[in-house]
């Protein structure tokens, strides 16, 4: 049986798709998951692992999650905003494990007939994701300064490391 903190999944119903992986995440391939004749927009958002937290260099960031809750609640989530928005498809992926500077760690993608939707369902869907997912972060930093582990919202304050993952 798959360790449920660590194991990767995906969710699909009609015109929603949710996943966490391991692997490194391709945009052209979430936005071809919401295209449709149906759609006069896609907005794509790519959250991407940044070099700096609050003034300290980063040097990665580690995700975790309890990969069933999570997804479930990324499904509760798309449900609701592609409802509230009228949107045609809406796709959410989340990566797990390392993910080194510069590289995605979360798409948004979400098509709707107008744009205005789009913007602001792909907004929503984002807002809620790093609000509710059950996803935790380790920022490791440079020098020696042990990593923290945060809940994935931003602003957050966590818990400092003993350098291997554990509480200090």
């Amino acid at each position: 049986m798959a360790d449920p903190i660590t194991s990767a999944g995906a969710l699909r119903l009609e015109a929603i798709s949710v996943a966490l992986t391991h692997d490194p995440l391709d945009a052209r391939s979430a936005m071809e998951k919401v295209r449709s004749p149906k759609a006069g927009a896609i907005v794509l958002f790519a959250g991407t692992t940044r070099d700096n937290f609050d003034g300290k260099v980063v040097t990665q960031l580690q995700y975790t999650a309890y990969a069933p809750r999570a997804l479930q609640t990324m499904l509760s989530i798309a449900r609701f905003v592609k409802q509230k928005h009228s949107l045609t498809a809406i796709s959410m992926i989340h990566r797990l494990g390392v993910v080194p500077i510069g590289e995605e760690s979360i798409l948004i993608t979400v098509s709707a007939p107008h744009r205005q939707a789009a913007w602001k369902g792909g907004e929503e869907a984002l807002e809620l994701c790093k609000e509710k997912v059950e996803v935790w972060k380790m920022e490791e930093f440079g020098g020696d300064e042990a990593g923290v582990w945060r809940a994935n919202r931003d602003g957050q304050s966590g818990f400092k490391t003993d350098g291997e993952g554990n509480g200090a």
